[in-house]
């Protein structure tokens, strides 16, 4: 029995001894092989694999607590359900992870017999047969490896125990060394993504710089030298002009009649006019000239040791490029356009002075339509005289000397007045009867014409409401594109009508381009005027370039047919052609057609003919002050 008993002893001792050899082995392969590998997620799956090998686990999870150390992940697993549960986070004092990391020792079976008898009935029942040892780095707690449920059933034992907290010493530092590799490389991604970013947005800077570098100093319609660095060339012209002792040519150029096209086409449209015009003038422009746009219609070209003679004729040259039309999306666009001439130094020894005379001799250009100026010192007096009219004019609205007087419009069918036309009209002192034509034009050049709009819009209002103690009418009053766009005109407007019931006495006469060329961006004001009770009326209808099918989508109550075509209806086929159909369509769409300029009884008979509902003109009245029509009023 003896002999046999020392030969099972030695057979154990050997088992014991591969066993030993083996676990050894693995642990050298599990070291070298982790010691090894830069992938952080690949280390804690061999280091899953490798324990539920080391200790016979059904699963084996390899929980790490999170930076935020309020949870933990399960970053690695092998076994049993181990891809199901790989990536979840759990709150740290969830657990038996919570209870190793609280108490750094490990968990295992026999850990209960050491438990009080409520920490014993809490854990029993969550814990089952599982083990469980923490993962502790040099400087802090790391997670732990947990073996669950045995291979073939019963407990995990001591000795599985022993060999995990060596696993758990040998691989925990390998884990610290890949974590911290890790981070340094999601550090360095971080730093090569924020380094990427930073090129990036130089990049953007040095272009935005770029950018903001081309806006101060280039025009953005044209691409043409804008007038700062007209000013900065010209400044340096001269420097070299008084040192070469060579005078300088400046051309000032003034498109003729460019609000029009504006109005008329759009201001896209018109845009794109004035970069053709720019290509046109840029090619025909020598290598020491400078073309450059002032803003608006204006334009500028520096002449470099250029004399009266050849900056005149240079003038010429390029007034004679406009004698070809435009085309301006399938439309021929003819444009003219005025030249002031003004030469360092006879006529100026700086940039201002020699701009400013340019600028009278432009002016006398337009004036006296010869199309090109040389600067005179006598004739400078339009300038001056220019001058006091604004002046004058600023004065005419602060004391309210301009007055409104009204034209009246009546039904064709049955004689009857219904409305009025508000006209402006300037009775000076010093100038006596100005021309409308003219101190509006003064208006809208100097920013005042919102102002004289204002206050016509609101005198007509109280005229009219005054009146209807006699008869209702609604008074129109014209409306010019400027106005409509100033961004203070709803405002305005509230302020002066406010309600439908003031509303119903007031017409807005409104240019058919401007519906047909600004209705998109306007939509939202035009809609406002309707909500007050304010009719829309399109004047000048037939000037444009639009059909009337077109108006079907305007917010519009009637339609004024001009007077260019209302004078020879009654002897122009042509005229009475555009009259006839015009009125026909507008009454499809439901709209009111007024014809203006009804000079005689004549023209009177075939408006009735074709049915037009409104006419104004000298045949019935021209326009009278206020009190003259209010006796029109009680008596026609």
């Amino acid at each position: 029995m003896t002999g046999d008993s020392n030969k099972s002893n030695v057979i154990d001792l050997n088992q014991s001894l591969r066993d030993k050899e083996v676990e050894i082995e693995l642990l050298q392969k599990t070291f070298t092989e982790i010691g090894s590998e830069l992938d952080l997620d690949r280390v804690f799956q061999i280091v899953a694999e490798r324990a539920r090998a080391l200790v016979g686990a059904e699963s084996l999870l390899v929980p790490i607590l999170d930076e935020n150390c309020e949870t933990y992940t399960y970053r690695g697993g092998s076994g049993k359900n181990a891809d199901e549960i790989v990536g979840e986070s759990l709150p740290l004092e969830f657990g038996v992870c919570g209870w190793v990391w609280k108490h750094k020792r490990p968990w295992w079976r026999g850990v209960l017999e050491e438990l009080s008898d409520d920490e014993k009935n809490l854990w029993e029942e969550e814990a089952g047969t599982m083990i469980l040892v923490p993962l502790q780095g040099r400087r802090h707690f790391l997670g732990g490896i947990a073996g669950i449920n045995k291979i073939g059933g019963g407990e995990f034992t001591r000795r599985d125990l022993n060999l995990l907290l060596m696993f758990a010493s040998i691989v925990s530092i390998a884990i610290e060394n890949a974590m911290a590799v890790d981070n340094m490389e999601r550090t360095r991604k971080v730093n090569d993504d924020y380094r990427m970013r930073l090129e990036i947005l130089n990049k953007q800077l040095i272009e935005s710089s770029k950018e903001l570098e081309y806006l101060s100093l280039y025009d953005t319609v044209t691409g043409l030298p804008n007038r700062s660095l007209f000013h900065d060339r010209l400044a340096r012209n001269i420097s070299q002009a008084i040192l070469a002792d060579e005078k300088i040519g400046i051309l000032l150029i003034d498109l003729n009649r460019f609000k029009e096209v504006n109005e008329a086409l759009g201001h896209e449209r018109g845009d794109l006019l004035l970069k053709k015009i720019a290509r046109r003038f840029e090619r025909n422009i020598k290598m020491e000239e400078t073309l450059a746009r002032l803003g608006g219609d204006e334009f500028v070209i520096i002449l470099p040791d250029a004399g009266q003679e050849s900056a005149l004729q240079r003038a010429r040259e390029f007034s004679e490029l406009l004698s070809e039309q435009f085309n301006i999306v399938n439309m021929k666009i003819a444009i003219s356009a005025s030249f002031g001439v003004a030469v360092f130094p006879e006529h100026g020894d700086d940039a201002s002075s020699l701009l400013s005379h340019a600028d009278s001799a432009m002016y006398e250009a337009k004036n006296s339509s010869s199309g090109v100026c040389l600067y005179n010192p006598e004739l400078d007096y339009m300038t001056r005289g220019h001058l006091v009219m604004v002046a004058d004019i600023r004065h005419a609205l602060k004391n309210k000397q301009f007055e409104l007087h009204y034209q009246p419009k009546i039904s064709i069918k049955d004689n009857k007045l219904i409305a009025a036309e508000a006209l402006g009209r300037w009775i000076s002192l010093e100038r006596g009867t100005v021309s409308p034509d003219n101190f509006i034009r003064v208006l809208e050049h100097n920013g005042l014409l919102e102002e004289y709009t204002y206050w016509a819009i609101e005198t007509a209002l109280q005229q009219a409401k005054y009146w209807s103690k006699y008869q209702s009418i609604r008074v129109a009053v014209n409306l010019s594109p400027q106005t409509l766009m100033d961004p203070n005109f709803v405002k305005k407007l509230d302020q002066i009508i406010g309600n439908r019931e003031n509303g119903q006495h007031l017409t807005f006469e409104i240019t058919e381009n401007l519906f047909l060329s600004e209705y998109d961006s306007l939509r939202g004001v035009l809609d406002y005027i309707c909500d007050l009770g304010v009719h829309l009326s399109i004047d000048d209808y037939g000037t444009g370039y639009s059909s009337l099918s077109r108006l079907i989508r305007l917010p519009v109550n009637e339609i004024k047919i001009d007077k260019s075509f209302v004078k020879d209806v009654k002897i122009n086929k042509e005229d009475e052609v555009v009259v006839r159909s015009t009125i026909d369509l507008a009454h499809n769409l439901g709209l009111t057609v007024v014809a203006e300029g009804v000079e005689d009884e004549a023209t009177m008979e075939v408006l009735r003919k074709y049915n037009c509902d409104v006419a104004q003109g000298y045949l019935i009245s021209p326009a009278i002050p206020a009190v003259d029509f209010e006796m029109f009023l009680k008596n026609y």
